[in-house]
């Protein structure tokens, strides 16, 4: 029975952390860490804008097309315009944009410090070598009409102001395409002060001599690969994502995108009254988010597909309606680009929130990180603020601790007669488990009493664990003197060693096994489990080190308390 107990803690401690760890790398689709991870796509070289998207659902007098194939394309004119980029500058952003569909194709983050090297800023859309990764729109025509404007066309930039001027609130840019089978669109950027959130509106002109009912399209087109500098430590989910009151929030793996073969019904929506598309990574996201006007539902179609080698967008088609010849009719929408920022997520869309994945216990993380803000808005410091938490987690549980601490202390107590009789009676296995049991019921001990209390905290813990993984919040916040982020890894390790010493303390003060192997296994789990937290960021290391603070204080008091300090 002791020997089930040692095994069954030390899978409590010790593995709790693998097991998690590799259940959330498969659940985001990356490789476990038990088989080999797959060869990985090269970034696209190319910053080829892909084919026009093609709705899966066109009219019944038209013949389904696969999605990401090219509807047919007007003829070019004689003398082609070049497309050229522009810079935008807000306080928030810089952001380019090119002429050719008036797309957004990079996109700087002046606030967000990049994490490989702090001289520079967060570049979260951009097209270049390494990165491929931009939001575009355009039109579709009726299925069998002719061409329409999309993000293939060369518009024209309407002259103003490119930089947002001390004492504005606002900044637009407007470019404007050629006519393409009678029809113009204008497309005008809308950037703010303070917000990461930029309108989109679109202006549909028909010169044309019949009415037509074009479609819109949104998309977020990027590469396959994770973010620069991610850790191989730890995986957070990096892929498309599909939102509708209907079906939810939906993960969208690269790798399934990859194997659909045409004809495949994709694993997500496809159509829905409502809803919002996004591309998602670790601590920051894109998402189109439609404007309804009136509150009216809005039918639209989404779609996932791979746009080239490595590279792969998501996205919806959104109606129009019918516009007279000789009538403008305007759409608008936001794009939301920049920091998982869940209070004001949660302002912008219904579930767009959800993008910050905090995987299985998200019942519990949200209430743990509400906590936590209202902690750091006492505090002002998000490092003693989680030192506090952990303290009200304690204080939480502490009559729970110490039931499982006094089981223990009364198990380390007794350790020298179950030594003792395991040696006496080793080749009377039956009787041996005899004489343990009695000597449990004599001195009223549970063998589990120690694991048990410990099992029903730990999903807090882990909650807790993926709050601090997963919040923004964390990038460049600052503790204490050498800990300047605490997203990052401690620079001197200063953390991770104390993190260790204490894990070693904590086993001095566990009983120990009377099997040696087991009681070595004891002091090198400790040591091999604690290499990963040398590459964790700051702020869970201060986590996991806190906790452990609080826990050998609390058992140590109780062992002297009982009088088991020191012994086996």
């Amino acid at each position: 029975m002791t020997d089930f107990r040692r095994t069954l803690l030390w899978v409590v401690f010790s593995m709790s952390l693998v097991l998690i760890w590799d259940a959330w790398q498969r659940h985001n689709g990356n490789p476990s860490m038990f088989s080999p991870a797959p060869a990985r796509p090269a970034a696209a070289a190319s910053a080829a804008p892909g084919a026009v998207p093609t709705p899966a659902t066109p009219n019944a007098s038209a013949v389904a097309a696969a999605p990401g194939m090219a509807p047919a394309q007007p003829a070019a004119a004689a003398s082609a315009p070049v497309a050229k980029q522009v810079t935008i500058s807000t306080d928030l952003v810089k952001a380019t944009l090119d002429s050719q569909g008036g797309s957004l194709v990079r996109l700087e983050l002046l606030t967000q410090a990049d994490q490989n090297d702090r001289t520079k800023n967060v570049v979260l859309f951009d097209q270049s070598a390494k990165r491929l990764y931009k939001a575009e729109t355009g039109l579709i025509p009726p299925a069998g009409g002719a061409g329409l404007p999309n993000h293939h066309t060369v518009m024209e930039l309407v002259p103003g102001d490119l930089a947002l001027k001390e004492g504005s609130n606002e900044l637009q840019v407007r470019f404007e395409s050629p006519e393409v089978g009678g029809v113009k669109l204008a497309k005008i950027y809308t950037f703010r002060r303070g917000d990461y959130v930029i309108g989109v509106r679109h202006e549909v002109i028909n010169r044309s001599g019949a009415a037509i009912s074009p479609r819109l399209y949104l998309q977020l087109v990027r590469d396959g690969n994770p973010p620069e500098g991610e850790s191989k430590f730890y995986f957070t989910f990096t892929g498309p994502a599909i939102f509708t009151d209907a079906s939810k929030f939906q993960k969208v793996e690269f790798k399934k995108i990859e194997k659909r073969e045409p004809g495949d019904k994709p694993d997500h929506a496809t159509t829905g009254a409502d809803g919002w598309v996004a591309m998602v990574q670790h601590y920051f996201a894109s998402a189109w988010l439609p404007d309804n006007g009136s509150g009216a539902k809005l039918p639209r179609e989404f779609y996932t597909g791979k746009v080239d080698a490595n590279t792969y967008s998501v996205g919806m088609f959104l109606p129009v309606g019918e516009v007279a010849p000789g009538t403008t009719k305007a759409f608008d929408a936001q794009l939301f680009a920049g920091p998982q920022e869940e209070n004001k997520l949660a302002a912008l869309a219904p579930g767009l929130e959800l993008v910050k994945d905090y995987g299985y216990f998200k019942i519990i993380a949200e209430p743990l990180f509400w906590l936590l803000t209202k902690l750091h808005g006492l505090l002002g410091n998000w490092g003693w603020s989680i030192v506090a938490l952990v303290v009200l987690l304690k204080i939480a549980f502490f009559w729970l601790n110490a039931s499982a601490y006094r089981s223990m202390a009364k198990m380390k107590a007794i350790n020298p007669r179950i030594m003792e009789l395991r040696e006496r009676l080793k080749d009377k296995p039956q009787q041996m488990q005899q004489e343990m049991m009695r000597i449990y019921r004599e001195e009223k001990v549970n063998p589990l009493g120690g694991c048990l209390p410990i099992v029903a905290q730990m999903p807090f813990f882990i909650a807790l664990y993926w709050v601090l993984l997963s919040s923004v919040e964390m990038r460049n916040a600052p503790w204490i003197g050498w800990i300047t982020d605490l997203s990052a890894i401690d620079p001197f390790y200063i953390l991770p060693l104390l993190r260790t010493g204490t894990s070693l303390l904590q086993t001095w003060l566990n009983p120990t096994p009377p099997d040696p192997v087991q009681a070595k296994m004891m002091w090198i789990m400790p040591l091999v489990f604690s290499v990963m937290f040398f590459f964790f960021p700051a702020g869970l290391v201060l986590y996991w080190l806190t906790n452990n603070i609080l826990s050998i204080a609390q058992q140590y008091v109780i062992n002297k308390q009982l009088g088991v300090l020191g012994k086996g």
